[in-house]
């Protein structure tokens, strides 16, 4: 398994919703969103891992126009997980991302994921804080 990791690489849309669907285990409600048309529209970019033809990760950079960069949806395929390709999705994100002139990259994870994003991936935890807007009148 050679994965080839691309910043803002192609993807068809059906491909990612599969991905994600696997990921986050949720399938849009039978819905694919127009994924190529979000990132263009909101990201600073995106890396699209692929062996071959197949799509095996994809992590997006969403930011604040400045110096702030945000690792939203990082999806591993199934036969490519606990093998590095992950880690190496966030590296070659984090690497583009510097290029572009951003100084800092943040992620916000479940408690499951903590050891991927701080060892794995090298991430320093901070606080924060989170608002829920479904709870919200």
């Amino acid at each position: 398994m050679a994965i080839a990791y691309v910043w803002r690489g192609e993807f068809a849309a059906q491909e990612l919703a599969a991905l994600h669907a696997e990921a986050f285990g949720a399938d849009g409600g039978g819905q694919t969103p127009d994924w190529w048309a979000k990132v263009n529209a909101h990201s600073l970019g995106w890396v699209v891992g692929r062996d071959g033809a197949a799509l095996a990760g994809f992590v997006n950079v969403a930011w604040d126009g400045g110096e702030h960069a945000f690792i939203l949806d990082t999806m591993v395929a199934a036969p490519y997980r606990r093998a590095g390709a992950g880690a190496r999705l966030v590296a070659r994100a984090a690497e583009a991302t510097r290029a572009a002139g951003c100084r800092w990259l943040h992620v916000d994870f479940e408690p499951h994921l903590e050891r991927f994003y701080l060892e794995a991936c090298g991430f320093t935890p901070t606080p924060a804080g989170v608002i829920s807007l479904l709870g919200l009148p």
